[in-house]
């Protein structure tokens, strides 16, 4: 397996297709809009220079990299004569449904389709395709060259081959393959968005304010990075996104998100991308303790 299709150059698409250019694949990066590809290009580049200054690579590794990576804004372009598919796009389940009945028209009958998603049923969006068992998740961490883990989701139909391919493909990406199965949230996720949002609801109910509560979790726990800035970092839109489809998929209200939560998405403070979510990315944590201001 050497030529790859990444579809999507946001974040997570660009860091995908860094990580499979800088261990040696061809990739095909497709997005519907030019900026973004030519974006995506120049991210990956800068971030390969932080590489270079490091050590990981050398400028002429750096160099070759850039040269495996191919942009399309033509999908059967895009997939056509590639090995695999992985979708980018945005967490929205129609766009994804829809792209995958796509993916299954353009690509050849041998090539795996996977979707990055995080939370998204794997089952449903396979069901759009004529090849079920050659669908399944590969949900990458953020920032994707830089964390090891790769979560690998099974839909009901996904063969144990197309889950052996992944496997030793993500070994050879250097990450640390975990097979779990199609269920909301999968692991990470069912783990990690309901202690965010219990942080949530800790400073909506003004228990203590964002800096605290990151602090204690970051100095208490260990954790590199507090609940409310790595809500931050995720994007709160994609957390609130990922609550739901979690409260809905398992039917439990204990996955309801946080009112406080909500509001800000509905504020359009979606964290690091907007430049303010719990914290201002110009001055540090917000005083949101006091939440009261919502309920009026």
């Amino acid at each position: 397996m050497q030529q790859i299709a990444i579809i999507g150059a946001g974040t997570m698409g660009h860091g995908i297709a860094h990580t499979f250019i800088q261990h040696g694949y061809r990739v095909n990066l497709f997005d519907i809009s030019p900026a973004a590809l030519v974006r995506a290009r120049e991210i990956i580049s800068r971030n390969m220079d932080r590489q270079v200054s490091r050590g990981v690579m050398t400028s002429a590794q750096k160099e070759t990299a850039l040269t495996n990576l191919i942009t399309y804004s033509s999908l059967d372009e895009a997939v056509s004569t590639t090995e695999l598919v992985v979708e980018a796009a945005t967490e929205d389940l129609r766009v994804k449904l829809s792209l995958f009945r796509e993916l299954d028209q353009y690509a050849g009958p041998g090539t795996i389709l996977a979707s990055n998603t995080s939370s998204l049923s794997i089952t449903r969006i396979a069901a759009q395709t004529s090849r079920p068992e050659k669908v399944i998740g590969m949900h990458f961490m953020n920032p994707a060259p830089v964390m090891k883990l790769l979560e690998l989701i099974e839909g009901y139909q996904t063969a144990p081959e197309t889950t052996g391919e992944m496997t030793t493909l993500a070994l050879a990406l250097e990450k640390t393959p975990c097979v779990v199965k199609d269920y909301p949230g999968f692991i990470a996720n069912r783990i990690l968005m309901p202690m965010i949002n219990e942080a949530v609801w800790a400073l909506y109910e003004g228990v203590s304010g964002v800096d605290a509560i990151d602090t204690i979790m970051k100095l208490g726990m260990a954790h590199p990075m507090g609940p409310l800035q790595l809500a931050d970092f995720i994007g709160l839109d994609v957390c609130l996104s990922i609550l739901r489809v979690m409260q809905e998929g398992l039917g439990n209200p204990k996955y309801a998100p946080c009112p406080l939560l909500v509001n800000l998405v509905n504020a359009g403070c979606l964290g690091t991308k907007t430049g303010e979510g719990f914290y201002t990315y110009n001055g540090g944590p917000k005083d949101l303790s006091v939440s009261k201001r919502f309920l009026q």
